[in-house]
């Protein structure tokens, strides 16, 4: 979705054959195409929003660096004591924001306080044309690691996971209900999913 027919030519191995050639390499980016990029983030100091303007290429954007969040589960778990306080972990790779569905039972998860979309996503976003609902379902968008816990330990969780230097907030909460039930409400829009 990001990147151009450049790559089947030139690796013809990084792509199943029997897949549609309209849909093989179906972007606009070469790999080394420089690309401008917006990023935002929240001053921890001011609480305003700061924006920040900056040219990479855009095989360096899909391959920037994830993060490992092993550190940070280990002294989460040491510091609250493990099962006693932390009701579930979410790795949200491989699942996406929707992966919650397959840990709960009458249940609806409410996202309202989502991290900014980064630049990345939202450029797949456009170029694939892939609606922003399907996007929480198959991409993280920028949102990595959820913890699941009572809320009187939501500040200790953010507290160490800025002791390592990745920001965390409180992204939504839990409710009672029939089923399970997920809702994103973004900066794109509000999504139930089932």
């Amino acid at each position: 979705d990001m990147f151009n027919k450049e790559i089947a030519r030139k690796y013809p191995e990084a792509y199943d054959p029997s897949v549609p050639e309209d849909l093989v390499y179906a972007g606009k980016f070469g790999v080394a195409e420089e690309i401008e990029i917006e990023t935002k983030r929240i001053d921890p100091k001011t609480g305003e929003e700061v924006v920040t303007k900056e040219k990479t290429t855009a095989g360096k954007l899909v391959l920037s660096p994830t993060r490992t969040y092993a550190p940070i589960i280990r002294a989460l778990i040491e510091q609250l004591g493990g099962n006693k306080s932390i009701h579930g972990l979410i790795h949200c790779s491989g699942g996406a924001q929707t992966k919650v569905l397959h840990f709960v039972d009458n249940l609806k998860v409410v996202k309202d306080n989502l991290f900014p979309v980064p630049p990345l996503f939202e450029l797949i976003q456009e170029h694939s044309k892939t609606s922003w609902k399907e996007m929480y379902k198959v991409f993280n968008c920028g949102h990595r690691m959820e913890v699941y816990l009572p809320p009187e330990h939501a500040e200790k969780v953010i507290q160490i996971s800025k002791s390592f230097g990745v920001d965390a907030r409180i992204v939504g909460r839990c409710e009672a209900s029939t089923g399970k039930k997920l809702t994103i409400s973004s900066q794109f829009g509000t999504f139930d999913y089932e």
